[in-house]
């Protein structure tokens, strides 16, 4: 063969461009952070600094714009790393290849393999392009790439003067080759049939360049409750700076009353404390394992409802093991280290490692040879029969040093029972003892021997006069700690789907070892059939999918979403990249993945371990729980903040606390404290409820009462202490001390009240958290030096306070404390009420 001419290969070149991805249009380190820029937190963090800045709080401005340039940071490094997906497929499909042109064989690179070349396949090769084979011998492919599924296929070539019909991956006996798929085995030529993004790489390449990541819903919720409260904000400081101009004249004072009362109702920290709970849950999940590559995955992975995983390497263990031997007579055995098969199963086992290459690729003549690595000892490999397409087994004959000759064959059991010369009742029995071990899952081998002339080999494995010797079935064994973390997820309310492209029955198999509840398997042909919601009711419910292209995998995720599911999805193969990137949570296989599989995802996991996953979730939803608590503490505290600062406005008397005030409550007291519900540990049942409704709001109805009736309590009381002070005629220095410390002594008694909403006070103060510890002790030194340092009581503008005013402040936080507890039991039921038709009530965030 020919090939094609250089003067044709250099015009289709030029017609049809080259054989890659095209480049995508990178976005610049500048335009990824004016993107960044335009989320509302973030711009309402450098507002915030910019502000501060202008009022010559340069301590607080600094602070600030530290917490917007970290945020923007991490944003724009986890930006720019999705920008090198399509780089990672470029990669894959750019391999060097060796075609033959003008009836000579030149190696080119990759990029300039045209339609029409005629490639050539030698072991260890990467395919070029997509192609049809032309002529093989004995040719093996690994399309895990594509597929997913580890084992190699078998090629055979087109038969001439017929059409090869449309392409698909997966399946032995295809004349198909695939861009970026690699040869494990034999050799052959096979005609390019599509080259660049026409490819089936190629194709997975445009599917990615056109899926939109999902802005995380945590994000949108937070940004409209930030929204929410920057317009309430805005109108408040116009009223007031009104208000105070025209009622007291003063309209630099009421400037800078506006000033403080929007300050203290912007909920800055709201972004700022996202932000750490995000990096620090991405540091507790790395604990695990798992690497967390877009922190906002760390919220929706409690909120996950549907668990989509392919079954080799994440179900199994992607390592093909003989799980069974079966003799002629019946008499069968499953191998294991610990209990070696009886010596009547020597001679099958012995004569499946002969019947192997010497030094196999093939993962299931490695598991054979795993059995026996002695078998061929005494043994000269003198001749090889590969695959054919009219006869599916290979042998090989060996001469030992007496010189005799003995032949071991192994392939399709029906064909090794045609080399048997069995009778077709023999055959009938053969065909239901393979039927009966596919359905447990099992691929199967048949076995068998023949005697040779050393001298005179035949030409075809038909002249030798085999004798049967048993069937091998081989298993992708299951992981140990699957069937564990399968049964925690159903108790979490997590549907567990398979997605596969190996066959029904082995899917089924494994679906029933792993303790799934897959009532029916569909298959890829069925997919084809089923409009988009068509498949997204048959996707309810206890069904697993077998034989899948990499396309109906996405369509698998996205009939899921519409349904109304959150859906985390596993993956490792490039078939796999846009469904991980479509999904809610696209978790990659660290280990064996592909660069393109983790560049698409959101979480890797870097020990490809099943329970891992389940792992991550029951972090995801401690993280989640104790977000919500730290929210709720957030807007508890908002109310007196904001309360303290209206207050002298409505009732006459001086301003008390001012820009440096609010400040240093909402940037360091109150952040500092929310970091309390950071380390707080998982709620007892984390993992015995269902998960959040995807539409339940970040603080809801119950919260916010509940947020509500704390700050109002605190603004009672610390509002209480500032008007009985001035009635008692303290100077205005002693009544901001007084007042503000009372406040402060209020607000980390609120921590002690949000920790749990079950639990008993008792349990609240002896429950094991060390950066509440810290915290304390950081709050009673910043009180005391703002106190005890002449700088710092000047810059506060605070006066001096003696025992008896102290005890005030502390029983101002004592009667809090205990009214709130109080409060607890009436309420309880009212407010677990909001959350029963989404979780277990005992396990409300709240609680």
């Amino acid at each position: 063969m020919p090939g094609l001419s250089a003067t044709e290969a250099t015009a289709r070149l030029k017609a049809e461009g080259f054989n890659e991805l095209p480049r995508t249009g990178k976005r610049s380190v500048v335009r990824l952070v004016l993107d960044v820029l335009r989320e509302p937190m973030l711009l309402l963090l450098v507002a915030g600094g910019a502000i501060y800045f202008a009022l010559g709080d340069l301590g607080e401005a600094a602070l600030l714009l530290v917490f917007a340039s970290f945020s923007i940071v991490i944003t724009v490094v986890q930006e720019a790393r999705t920008e090198r997906v399509l780089e990672s497929l470029r990669d894959l499909t750019s391999p060097r290849a060796l075609v033959i042109r003008d009836g000579e064989r030149i190696r080119i690179a990759g990029r300039e393999v045209v339609r029409g070349d005629l490639i050539v396949l030698s072991e260890g090769d990467r395919v070029a392009a997509d192609a049809t084979v032309v002529e093989c011998d004995d040719l093996l492919l690994d399309e895990s790439l594509l597929t997913g599924e580890s084992v190699p296929v078998r090629k055979l070539a087109r038969a001439a003067g017929t059409e090869a019909g449309p392409p698909h991956t997966g399946g032995d006996d295809l004349p198909f080759v695939f861009s970026g798929t690699l040869v494990v085995r034999g050799s052959g030529i096979a005609e390019v049939t599509s080259i660049g993004i026409r490819t089936e790489i190629g194709k997975i390449g445009q599917s990615l360049s056109s899926l939109e990541t999902e802005t995380p819903r945590l994000q949108l919720q937070t940004r409209r409750l930030v929204t929410t409260f920057a317009v309430i904000a805005a109108v408040v400081i116009t009223l007031t700076v009104l208000l105070y101009g025209l009622y007291r004249g003063g309209w630099l004072e009421g400037v800078l009353a506006g000033i403080a009362l929007g300050m203290s109702m912007l909920p800055e920290e709201f972004p700022v404390v996202l932000t750490v709970f995000l990096a620090m849950g991405a540091w507790r999940i790395s604990q695990a394992r798992v690497l967390t590559r877009r922190a906002s995955a760390i919220e929706s992975l409690g909120a996950a409802t549907v668990l989509c995983t392919d079954k080799t390497g994440t179900l199994t263990q992607n390592r093909m093991t003989v799980a069974r031997l079966i003799l002629p007579d019946g008499s069968q055995t499953a191998p294991n280290a610990a209990t070696p098969p009886a010596p009547a199963f020597d001679a099958l086992i012995e004569t499946g490692v002969l019947a192997c290459a010497p030094e196999p690729f093939d993962p299931m003549e490695k598991a054979l040879q795993a059995l026996r690595p002695d078998a061929s000892a005494g043994w000269k490999l003198a001749r090889s029969y590969g695959l054919r397409p009219d006869l599916l087994a290979m042998s090989n004959a060996w001469r030992s040093t007496g010189d005799t000759c003995s032949v071991a064959a192994k392939g399709a059991p029906e064909t090794i029972g045609t080399l048997c010369r069995m009778s077709e009742g023999e055959l009938d029995e053969l065909r239901s003892r393979v039927d009966a071990l596919a359905q447990e899952g099992l691929r199967v081998l048949g076995v068998a021997r023949a005697d040779g002339d050393p001298d005179g080999l035949p030409e075809s494995q038909r002249d030798f006069s085999f004798r049967f010797c048993g069937l091998v079935g081989f298993a992708d064994p299951l992981r140990a700690e699957v069937k564990d973390a399968v049964a925690e997820c159903r108790s979490a309310g997590i549907r567990v789907v398979m997605i596969t492209g190996d066959y029904p029955a082995t899917a089924s198999a494994i679906a029933e070892q792993a303790g799934l509840d897959h009532a029916r398997i569909l298959t890829g042909a069925e997919i084809t059939s089923l409009d988009d919601d068509e498949l997204a009711r048959a996707a309810r419910g206890q069904t697993g999918f077998a034989r899948i292209a990499p396309d109906q995998k996405l369509r698998i995720v996205n009939a899921l979403k519409r349904d109304g599911e959150i859906v985390a999805m596993t993956g490792d193969g490039v078939n796999d990249a846009p469904s991980l990137k479509a999904a809610h949570i696209g978790i990659a296989m660290g280990g064996r993945g592909t660069d393109v599989a983790r560049e698409a995802s959101s979480i890797v996991l870097l020990d490809d371990d099943f329970g891992s996953i389940v792992k991550a979730i029951r972090l995801g939803r401690r993280i989640y729980d104790n977000l919500r608590k730290a929210m709720s503490f957030i807007l508890a505290v908002h109310v007196p903040i904001a309360g303290l600062a209206l207050l002298p406005l409505l009732t006459g008397l001086p301003l008390l606390f001012g820009p440096v005030h609010i400040a240093f409550l909402e940037m360091i007291i109150d952040p500092v404290c929310s970091l309390v519900f950071e380390a707080e540990t998982e709620e007892r049942n984390v993992m015995k409820r269902p998960p959040r409704a995807p539409d339940e709001p970040l603080l809801p109805k119950s919260l916010v009462v509940w947020s509500a009736l704390q700050g109002g309590l605190a603004l009672i009381l610390c509002g209480g202490v500032m008007v009985t002070a001035n009635a008692w005629g303290m100077p205005a220095n002693e009544v901001r001390a007084l007042t503000f410390f009372s406040l402060v002594l209020v607000i980390v008694s609120l921590i002690f009240v949000n920790r749990s909403f079950t639990s008993s006070l008792i349990e609240a103060f002896t429950r094991p958290n060390r950066v509440l510890v810290l915290i304390v002790i950081f709050v009673a030194a910043t009180l005391t030096l703002s106190l005890a340092w002449p700088a710092a009581a000047e810059l506060f503008r605070f006066g001096p306070l003696h025992a008896d005013d102290l005890a005030i402040t502390v029983a101002a936080a004592v009667v809090s404390l205990v009214l709130l507890e109080i409060s607890k039991y009436p309420l309880r039921r009212a407010m677990a009420g909001e959350f029963d038709h989404h979780q277990d009530s005992a396990a409300s965030p709240l609680r």
